[in-house]
């Protein structure tokens, strides 16, 4: 059997790069792609530390990439061999009641199984359930990277981020954590002209890069965040407090900078508990929101992409070739001290 090199979940704490057969088709909904870029996001190194129960040890990793794709199964109808496609971090049958209520996310066969209850995408060869639902064309006028980032960063950014968050003409936006997912809803909340969008970072660095991207205020976090949010709102908050760090310090910061009427919109991914303040904001008319990722917004962003509304290939810092992707872990997951925000993997 043809083998290839793979990424796996060796145990808590442990990627490593094994040699893996190289995935067939199983079903004839199935597309084999091979891939031409992939990256690592948080929720990866989330499975590192034991946050993901759903995800055994062994499981090669990986949600995200762009690819060629190299066979189809006989009922596939969208895709042939030899195109370029976007991997969608969601496998989405397109027919169960979850996908047909819109939240593929949740698709009773499929969902975030890539890379998590199905081998993913950190390896030569994937293979893509459902592949009608679940990958995109690629555009010849965009770059790989922008495209890269579409298959996850920046649909979750606005989809948990900005829609949840209720983002609309004249709101007021403050983005905890400056992170890839951060940025993605950074860029696309000004779709919506908002009258501020304030970045909140501990990292100087990222927080020049916010402002690069049409941040219109940033404040470096501390003992005076608050303080400071509240001076740039005249004292009333913001109408968008949007977590996207996924610690107990920034949810709890996100119900200090909510104003009256306004929603909080959780974007991270949350391995501890956190402490929900009802004492304090009982009153307050908030509306608290929850999402997975559905990426059924990922075709009209790979159109907002092709006609350079939206730049994500500015979320790449650090390039890799696949044979030193452990490396690329240990520098994604010490991002702040080596200044990195989205690191790509080529093959």
């Amino acid at each position: 059997m043809a083998t290839m090199k793979a990424l796996v979940y060796a145990a808590k704490g442990q990627p490593r790069l094994e040699d893996r057969p190289k995935p067939t088709i199983l079903k004839p909904t199935d597309a084999i792609v091979k891939m031409v870029k992939t990256t690592i996001c948080g929720t990866d190194l989330h499975i590192f530390k034991g946050d993901v129960a759903t995800c055994d040890t062994g499981r090669i990793l990986g949600h995200e990439g762009v690819a060629v794709v190299e066979q189809i199964g006989d009922n596939v109808c969208l895709f042939k061999p030899g195109d370029k496609v976007i991997v969608s971090c969601i496998t989405s049958c397109t027919t169960c009641a979850n996908c047909r209520r819109g939240m593929p996310s949740h698709c009773t066969n499929g969902g975030w199984a890539l890379g998590n209850t199905i081998d993913g995408t950190q390896a030569e060869y994937a293979r893509i359930p459902h592949a009608d639902g679940s990958l995109h064309l690629a555009v010849e006028s965009a770059s790989d990277n922008a495209q890269l980032m579409l298959s996850d960063t920046v649909p979750t950014g606005y989809e948990c981020g900005v829609l949840q968050g209720k983002i609309k003409l004249g709101s007021t936006v403050a983005i905890v954590g400056s992170g890839p997912v951060g940025l993605g809803a950074l860029i696309t909340s000004q779709l919506y002209s908002p009258l501020q969008i304030i970045m909140i970072d501990l990292n100087e660095k990222r927080l020049a890069t916010a402002r690069s991207l049409g941040a219109t205020h940033t404040v470096v976090s501390g003992p005076n965040v608050v303080e400071q949010v509240m001076k740039i709102t005249g004292g009333r908050g913001v109408d968008a407090a949007l977590e996207a760090v996924g610690i107990p310090a920034t949810f709890e910061l996100c119900q200090k900078l909510v104003a009256v009427g306004g929603t909080i919109a959780n974007l991270g991914v949350h391995g501890t508990k956190v402490h929900l303040h009802l004492e304090t904001l009982w009153d307050k008319n908030i509306t608290i929101t929850t999402r997975l990722v559905d990426a059924s917004s990922t075709p009209m962003l790979i159109k907002l992409v092709e006609s350079g509304k939206i730049l994500p290939e500015k979320f790449a810092t650090h390039t890799f070739a696949f044979k030193d992707i452990e490396k690329a872990y240990s520098i994604f997951g010490a991002a702040e001290a080596h200044d990195c925000l989205k690191v790509v993997i080529e093959f």
